[in-house]
């Protein structure tokens, strides 16, 4: 990112296919692809020539294989030392782990999954719909955990939909802002507080003061961004959608990170389209960093001891029948927890304007 002397704005810096993060937050991304109807085999009904499939990140015709062979997604892998947060604006993810966990969620639901001392899973992107096109648009951002969970058990939650507080803020002009929130509550009279992090999660903690937000904003539409309480915060407000946009008085004509000083409140003021937002928030966890691919530890010895304890373990292992499980042909949400308990959910679409 590039520094830039406005006040309170501390540098902005271009999105590219994956996005700068600071501490506590690793790795984001924006997966926005446009597949096309789907066949019978619940993959794209298109030629797959030209492509490098298992290691397709090209975009060619606006949408990616990633690591799918027949379905888009990513087939079964190993994690250790962080968390995934999946939160998916359109589409449906098919959710398969070492757990025995598995679930097909989207339309504004969201998966918290700490890897911890070591999870598999897999997260494939069936294409149910054989007559229209598949949309799929999601963030997938990955957590850090501090050294004295890094070793935690592994833990699998669901944030339905219906259960993520949106709120809605009107300002004179009669433009609306609508504020998700996924982790952090926004402070107000009467405000509803977003679901529970998992137990172990650095969301968890009280001092980490971490929020995970989408914010829209109607043509026109100013809205005030409250001042974090956590002494020590870091927060970036990644604008990935709309025309223009004045953060602070500084006008932003281009997508962009912005990395902004959190103890006041910022006017977000919105162009002449509708704007979107991602902020993540958070109080550093402040210790060495050391990763290879899927493990994120403090030391390069625990990342050596982290694939000798996959080779030697799996994790648990795999129990299911192929590396890249779907779960039929049927549009449907739900979740089989661990333990066994589950839960079944109407299919809904949920505007992300």
């Amino acid at each position: 990112m590039s520094s830039t002397s406005a006040s309170p704005i501390i540098s902005t810096g271009p999105l590219g296919p994956r996005w700068g993060t600071i501490d506590p937050f690793l790795f984001c991304v924006h997966h926005d692809d446009r597949y096309p109807r789907g066949n019978a085999a619940l993959g794209p009904d298109a030629s797959l020539a030209g492509r490098d499939i298992g290691q397709d990140f090209a975009g060619k015709d606006g949408w990616r294989m990633y690591h799918g062979t027949q379905v888009p997604g990513f087939p079964a892998h190993p994690h250790r030392g962080f968390e995934t947060v999946t939160i998916v604006r359109e589409g449906l993810i098919d959710h398969a782990d070492s757990l025995g966990a598995s679930a097909r969620f989207g339309g504004g639901d969201v998966q918290w999954l700490t890897a911890g001392r070591g999870i598999v899973h897999a997260e494939m992107f069936p294409l149910l719909r054989s007559d229209a096109p598949n949309r799929l648009e999601l963030f997938q951002i990955w957590l850090n955990l501090p050294a004295s969970h890094k070793m935690a058990e592994p833990h699998f939650k669901m944030f339905w939909s219906e259960r993520v507080p949106r709120h809605d803020f009107t300002d004179p002009s009669g433009a609306t802002t609508t504020v998700t929130c996924v982790a952090g509550a926004l402070r107000g009279e009467g405000l509803q507080a977003p679901p529970e992090p998992p137990p172990d999660s650095w969301a968890a903690q009280s001092q980490a003061d971490v929020a995970i937000w989408t914010i829209s904003m109607a043509p026109g539409a100013r809205w005030t961004l409250p001042a974090a309480t956590g002494d020590g915060t870091q927060r970036c407000l990644y604008f990935f959608e709309g025309s223009s946009l004045s953060i602070a008085g500084q006008d932003l004509t281009a997508h962009a990170a912005v990395h902004v000083h959190c103890g006041r409140d910022l006017e977000l003021a919105n162009g002449p389209a509708r704007s979107q937002l991602l902020l993540l928030q958070g109080k550093p966890i402040a210790e060495p960093v050391a990763q290879y691919g899927p493990f994120v530890m403090n030391t390069q010895a625990e990342i050596h001891q982290a694939f000798a304890d996959y080779q030697r373990t799996r994790f648990g292992g795999w129990p299911w029948p192929d590396e890249a499980p779907v779960h039929g042909k049927e549009a449907r949400r739900f979740a089989t927890h661990p333990d066994g308990r589950c839960e079944r959910l109407r299919i809904q679409t949920v505007s992300q304007e």
